[in-house]
């Protein structure tokens, strides 16, 4: 599947939000474009390079994204919410004359597995949903699902106090629950 992308310093899970301000040209057509499709982006963590301008490397792994939310701001720029939804690698990537980049992408979905037990990961889910309660308005997750070893893994990796480049290794494991088993692990070593 070829998707466009959309570059950033940051990470994004799946079931993951993330907000933006989109100003570059390119990327406000890109939103034009996925919105009236009804189809998505791939957010990719930059490696070398800056959001603004060429992006010189990108992570080969990357959520695809749908935009959940939009609207204008006081000073023009495009604001949106973006809800991570699968997991993918570049298999090929090539820039367009405006700029923006474009992937071949193969999907990397988590193991159906994904229901979590009541005695699985019981101290990260009850921080998680402590911290959503009190992130309610700013980070606005909706309906919560701590049983669902997808959206506690996404929710946890997006808010984690932790450098991007720790955020890209969680997001590379194999599927859910080896993200919360790091998670779990990051968290005990203090």
């Amino acid at each position: 599947m070829r998707i466009a992308l959309f570059p950033l310093g940051t990470v994004l899970f799946p079931e993951g939000l993330l907000p933006l301000r989109i100003f570059e040209t390119r990327y406000v057509d890109m939103i034009r474009r996925v919105m009236r499709e009804g189809t998505g982006f791939g957010v990719v963590l930059i490696r070398a390079g800056a959001e603004v301008g060429a992006v010189d490397e990108v992570a080969q792994v990357g959520t695809l994204a749908r935009v959940v939310d939009f609207g204008q701001m006081p000073d023009g720029l495009l604001k949106i919410v973006a809800r991570g939804e699968r997991r993918f690698r570049v298999v090929a990537r090539d820039r367009q004359p405006d700029g923006l980049n474009l992937a071949d992408v193969e999907w990397l979905d988590d193991p159906v597995e994904a229901r979590l037990e009541p005695d699985e990961f019981p101290e990260l889910r009850s921080a998680l949903m402590d911290a959503l309660a009190q992130l309610d308005e700013e980070y606005p997750a909706g309906e919560g699902r701590p049983d669902d070893a997808v959206w506690v893994a996404g929710h946890l990796g997006q808010l984690l106090p932790v450098p991007a480049p720790v955020r890209q290794h969680l997001l590379e494991q194999a599927g859910a629950r080896q993200r919360l088993a790091l998670i779990e692990q990051m968290r005990a070593s203090g």
